[in-house]
């Protein structure tokens, strides 16, 4: 089969397979909620002859928005294909989530493409969600460019949006085509400022002609511009010195530098698009054909031996096997499939493939290695998924029933295994605690968020042996109400909220010179007797625990002094006032009574427990709360570090600096109570119009106010 010759198309039919990775382009779909992606994608779709017509997002009806929480959100809440044939060249189209609870997503997305085209709408503009998706594209070295959406509008502007783009992205977005209106809001026609062409669509079909009248001024006004710049980010030096010399410059040529410019991540020329008569559809296959990357020509991931060694990849079929899973679903007919980027080498179905990897960047896993037999590969189409023998360096494709297989492994030859270097998922910031609804699930409630994290990395499930909770970590509202979703359609197991509990520490404020531990019980037979005396005072902070032995004349027996402490212990793990563990005390045992008879280790263990628990509330104030302490780091736009810095006072914050970033952005640093700051992931999202990111690392345990803590001590006897 040749670059040029695919297998017959269609939603039921085969999948698009090519030989070439010359002939292949992979682009990420890029953009905000309701910047008009998914309907992009339906255009290319009809255009290319994938589909038949376009689907809505508001029936649900779109290829890439299948699953059951985007029909019902009306928003992608998932990176998804839409593999389609133009010219000879498959082009694999990634709708990727503009959400941010979804960035863990859109990374995975990013890893899977050569390019990202940024959907942004010509009613709302730049927003906020769209600078910090720019920012990920960026700061991975994605080429880019802008496909300006909505211009059927009426309240469309496509010179103000380009102008915003030019403000936030920088002097290198410039518009490669321009609209040109019949009446207001009819776009007619599209000046290409490169080629000096005018496409007209007047008659309803595409005709190329010359600019008339004002129309040769417009062009040349922003030709000159465009040029300049494309002449200077190329880096062609025949170019240049056309330019220079004010020559005829050559059309191919520039379309060739234009793509040069592209792949250097340092030109982001601007498409407009409407839907009526998808007008600029045309336009932006043939620039995603001519001038995106292929993946030849796109810089690969490190790869390395499972021993570390370094191993020399290119994007070449006939290399060795180096493709990573970059997505992992579950379907309820097929099992687990594995959406994978293939970087060097040629995979079959069918074959034996070997699986490694630790998990995604920070998450740092143990290795995990085997073989196993690939199923079927197919190259997904939505939810459909369809038939391929192969798939080629270059190409993204899907595996069936990998058991062992999660996002972020390699799949290589076992005659080679290799290690390709995982991206960095976002961590949650968001804790819920949950239980399952019905007591019987709550085993399977484990089990089945478990295999949630095996497909979204930026859900965690932690079991906390402090609180005794557990608590799913997302990021953000949005993101766990569909995890709960899930969870209830397809495992039948529905969750609850319940409050989470902060993991506090307790403490004792003052020292107390004689606690009675008191264990005496007689019922026939032998009797249980320990009777103990202690003295407890605290310790500077993270002294931890000690225990002094200062019986004199054998009131206490030797051999059960090991038995107080056993039982002193015991209690500290419990909690002596608020069911929190007790830290940074020292005890010291300097009397007791012993019976001959009826004393035994399990005696004194329940004395020494009861001493403590007899200090603890001898009198009220002998034992304080500690509570965590987050250090914190906070990036915002520079408008908005006013209102989080006195957010962050409310909070009780501590700053601890400032420090002014690239790009209008501001880093603020503090040390905020955790208590402060469960929801912070929502707060700051809506305090910050989306743009806003932190990360928070415990630092340390400090004493709680005094409001706070009748706070705890009620909400810790309404539990009882």
């Amino acid at each position: 089969m040749s670059a040029s010759t695919p297998a017959p198309a269609g939603m039921s039919g085969q999948g698009l397979s090519v030989a070439d990775p010359g002939a292949i382009r992979n682009v990420v779909l890029v953009g905000g909620s309701g910047s008009g992606k998914t309907t992009v994608v339906e255009g290319l779709l009809v255009a290319t002859g994938e589909i038949g017509r376009a689907g809505s997002v508001d029936k649900g009806t779109t290829v890439t928005d299948y699953d059951d929480a985007e029909k019902r959100t009306h928003r992608s809440i998932g990176m998804s294909l839409a593999p389609m044939l133009y010219e000879g060249v498959k082009i694999n189209v990634i709708d990727a989530p503009g959400y941010a609870d979804y960035v863990g997503d859109l990374r995975a997305s990013i890893r899977a493409a050569d390019a990202a085209l940024f959907a942004i709408s010509a009613v709302d503009g730049v927003q906020g969600a769209t600078r910090l998706l720019w920012d990920e594209c960026s700061q991975a070295g994605l080429p880019r460019a802008i496909l300006i959406t909505k211009l059927d509008n009426p309240r469309a502007d496509y010179d103000a949006v380009v102008a915003a783009c030019r403000e936030a992205f920088g002097p290198s977005v410039l518009p490669l085509m321009l609209p040109l209106y019949k009446a207001e809001n009819q776009i007619g026609a599209l000046m290409d400022i490169l080629l000096g062409d005018v496409i007209d669509y007047a008659s309803g079909k595409a005709v190329t002609r010359a600019p008339q009248g004002e129309e040769t001024g417009k062009l040349e006004r922003n030709r000159e511009a465009f040029i300049e710049a494309l002449v200077t980010e190329s880096d062609d030096e025949q170019l240049m010195d056309s330019y220079l010399e004010g020559g005829e410059l050559d059309g191919a040529m520039l379309r060739k530098d234009l793509g040069v410019a592209i792949a250097n991540g340092s030109f982001f020329p601007v498409m407009p698009m409407a839907a009526p008569g998808d007008i600029g559809t045309a336009e932006l296959l043939d620039l995603i054909k001519q001038s995106f990357p292929a993946p030849t020509a796109a810089v690969p991931p490190p790869v390395t031996t499972e021993l570390g060694e370094a191993v020399e990849t290119k994007c070449d079929p006939a290399g060795p096997l180096a493709a990573q899973v970059v997505k992992t679903t579950a379907d309820p007919y097929v099992g687990r499939i594995s959406i994978v980027r293939v970087f060097s080498g040629t995979l079959h179905a069918e074959a034996n493939l070997h699986v490694a990897g630790r998990g995604l960047a920070s998450q740092d896993m143990p290795l995990h290695s085997g073989n196993e037999r690939a199923g079927n590969l197919t190259s997904p189409m939505g939810a459909t998924q369809r038939p391929v023998t192969q798939a080629v360096a270059g190409d993204i494709c899907a595996i069936a029933r990998l058991a062992s297989a999660e996002t972020g492994d390699t799949v290589s030859d076992p005659a080679k295994p290799l290690l390709v270097k995982p991206w960095s998922p976002p961590e949650p910031m968001l804790p819920i605690a949950i239980k399952a609804e019905n007591a019987q699930d709550e085993d399977k409630l484990s089990t089945s968020i478990q295999r949630l994290e095996s497909e979204d990395p930026t859900l965690k499930l932690v079991q906390n042996a402090e609180t005794h909770q557990m608590v799913l970590w997302a990021m953000g509202d949005t993101h766990a109400n569909v995890a709960f979703e899930r969870l209830k359609s397809r495992y039948g197991v529905p969750v609850k909220r319940v409050p989470y509990r902060v993991p506090l520490r307790e403490t004792f404020a003052r020292k107390v010179d004689d606690a009675l531990g008191r264990h005496v019980k007689q019922s026939g037979g032998h009797g249980q007797f320990a009777i103990c005396h202690i003295a407890v005072e605290p310790l500077p902070a993270g002294s931890g625990f000690e225990f002094v032995d200062k019986v004199v004349g054998g009131a206490v027996p030797r051999q059960f002094i090991p038995s107080v402490e056993k039982g002193v212990k015991s209690q500290m793990s419990k909690g002596v006032i608020a069911g929190y563990p007790v830290q940074d005390i020292r005890v010291t045992l300097f009397d007791g009574k012993a019976h001959s008879v009826d004393s035994s280790d399990a005696a004194f263990q329940m004395a020494g427990s009861l001493a403590l628990k007899e200090a603890a509330t001898k009198e009220p104030g002998n034992v304080s709360l500690l509570e965590p302490v987050m250090s914190m780091t906070i990036v915002v736009d520079d408008e908005y570090v006013g209102a989080v810095m006195s957010d962050l006072s409310t909070r009780r914050g501590r700053l601890t600096g400032t420090e002014s970033l690239p790009g209008g952005r501001t880093m603020v640093r503090a040390d905020v109570p955790e208590f402060e700051i469960t929801n912070y992931a929502v707060d700051l999202r809506s305090m910050s119009r989306g743009t806003g990111s932190f990360t928070r690392e415990y630092l340390r345990h400090e004493p709680m106010p005094s409001h706070r803590i009748d706070a705890v001590l009620e909400a810790a006897k309404a539990e009882e």
